[in-house]
């Protein structure tokens, strides 16, 4: 297919046209994302309607690992951790300027703790085969204070050093939205679907919005897939009003510390906290994100809320590892995301038992489902996602060609700059820069975007809102909560010059992001005491 200009009005005049979609996607999130590039990459007519940005949700919101998931491992979950360890690989290959490779250390207390995590590792290493980022090892005492300063010494025996990887999950979002386009696909944030569309009780369309000019599109498919996350049972409910619900909602919360609580450059797994799981704290972005708690609820809002006792939780867990003991007034960020994990056929509060497995149902309506699963997974649950619809939609046979697609930015070169997670579009940035010497500026202090970033994501990258910029094209809510409020009223004036909005849309952009961002802080009293189940 035709490469599509990856620009948002000229998406919208695809909707405007008396087309028949091969596969239309909901969702604008990972699982989503990954299946209209599957799809546009086989030469279908793809469409992907997001209702607000891509990775609004919970794929901006993650530990930032690409892993194969130790934990799974010791709950005896192989083939889901064989699968992830493979994708782990073809993610670092084919999205090499966003996927690294990442030291992790677990310390030791006990010489047979050693010896109980070295088998797991090595089993670890041996499932990822060839795509092996590395064999895991013993480290003495010594080893590991010189690798995790400030570690706590007391009772240290020494540790296991083994490797997983990391990226930046809303880039690589934006990224996945950026090929889909190249391959021919058409992909809109802000497009808000409100309803099916039926023949014959067969699911041929959906009604949707386009939030942003409030204008209503009747869009036909083939078939349609429902990725929607948490959310999925929000469109089931559209095709069966009475249907059961597949999703069991269950919160993530973390932290970002300044580095300087952890300066060295591995990163820390604590593997087994007080309520029997796993805490990670890794470096990312000259920042500590710590995390993460897994909480299940019952409801489930596009921004959640931190819950105190998840925050309690990480804060009191890290002191038992580190002499720098952090306290809440050291916590720059702290955000919320909630994992759209399979629901368990019996009543149960613990999500130890809800399955991280995706599953792929097809209703009697033909909709197609694609729900559970994680990031390092989300090219081969897209894979299977599109094979079933092919069937489904009696589309023309076409393989799956994602093993060896690079994923736009794709880069091996090194940068020494912030830009390096940009790939290939550093240059670009580079350039703009040149042209634009006056946008050199800095948004904020301490952090090392710049006002060019603003423009570029204007332009590059489809940033409709302030909250877009400073929450997923850059990542300065997430590190800085205060920074990126500080931030917010010059991204909105460079926003207005860009997609040509008055002084009154200017003053909401930053009130809006402001309530926002408040909710990323500790001292304000949304981050409360909340009932979860």
């Amino acid at each position: 297919m035709k490469p599509i200009p990856f620009e948002r009005e000229r998406m919208l005049e695809y909707l405007q046209q008396d087309i028949v979609w091969d596969v239309l996607v909901i969702g604008g999130g990972a699982t989503g994302l990954g299946v209209a590039v599957d799809a546009a990459s086989r030469g279908y007519r793809t469409l992907l309607l997001e209702g607000y940005d891509f990775a609004k949700g919970t794929s901006s919101r993650s530990t930032k690992l690409v892993h194969g998931g130790v934990r799974y491992l010791a709950q005896g979950n192989i083939s889901l951790v064989y699968d992830a360890l493979h994708e782990r690989g073809l993610m670092q290959k084919n999205a090499a300027h966003l996927v690294h490779r990442q030291s992790f250390i677990i310390p030791c207390y006990s010489w047979f703790a050693k010896l109980k995590y070295l088998a797991g590792l090595t089993i670890y290493d041996w499932l990822s085969g060839r795509f092996s980022f590395g064999k895991s090892r013993l480290l003495k005492r010594k080893t590991v204070q010189e690798r995790l300063p400030g570690i706590r010494p007391e009772s240290l025996t020494g540790g296991i050093e083994y490797f997983d990887g990391q990226f930046d999950d809303a880039r690589m979002a934006v990224n996945l939205a950026q090929t889909c386009a190249e391959q021919g696909g058409v992909v809109l944030n802000y497009c808000r679907v409100t309803g099916l569309i039926k023949e014959n009780d067969r699911v041929c369309g959906v009604q949707v919005t386009d939030t942003e000019h409030n204008q209503n599109y009747t869009v036909q498919s083939k078939t349609v897939i429902n990725a929607t996350g948490v959310f999925v049972d929000d469109v089931l409910q559209m095709d069966m009003p009475k249907g059961k619900h597949l999703v069991r909602p269950s919160q993530g919360v973390h932290i970002v510390l300044d580095r300087s609580f952890m300066p060295g450059i591995s990163a820390m797994m604590i593997p087994e906290t007080t309520d029997g799981r796993v805490l990670f704290a890794v470096p990312w972005h000259q920042h500590i994100v710590a995390g993460t708690t897994d909480t299940p609820l019952e409801q489930h809002s596009p921004e959640p809320v931190a819950l105190q006792q998840e925050i309690r939780f990480i804060l009191n867990t890290l002191k038992q590892y580190v002499a720098h003991v952090p306290e809440e007034k050291d916590v720059l960020s702290v955000f919320a995301g909630l994992r759209p994990l399979a629901a368990p056929d019996k009543d149960t509060n613990s999500t130890k038992e809800i399955s991280r497995n995706h599953k792929l149902i097809i209703s009697t309506s033909g909709l197609i489902t694609i729900t559970g699963g994680k990031w390092t997974t989300y090219r081969k649950m897209a894979e299977d996602t599109v094979n079933k619809a092919a069937v489904t939609g009696n589309l023309p046979a076409s393989a799956c060609v994602t093993k060896e697609l690079a994923i736009h930015g794709c880069s091996t070169a090194v940068s020494s700059t912030h830009l390096a997670v940009y790939g290939t579009d550093e240059h670009g940035i580079n350039q703009l820069l040149q042209q634009q010497p006056a946008s050199a500026v800095l948004l904020a202090a301490g952090l090392p975007y710049t006002e060019t970033e603003v423009i570029w994501a204007a332009r590059h990258e489809m940033a409709r809102t302030v909250e877009d910029v400073l929450a997923r094209r850059i990542r300065v809510l997430f590190l800085d909560a205060r920074a990126a409020i500080q931030a917010a009223p010059r991204v909105a004036a460079i926003l207005a010059g860009e997609l040509q909005k008055d002084e009154q849309w200017q003053q909401q952009q930053v009130k809006n992001f402001i309530t926002l961002a408040q909710q990323y802080l500790l001292v304000n009293p949304a981050v409360k005491e909340m009932k979860a189940k």
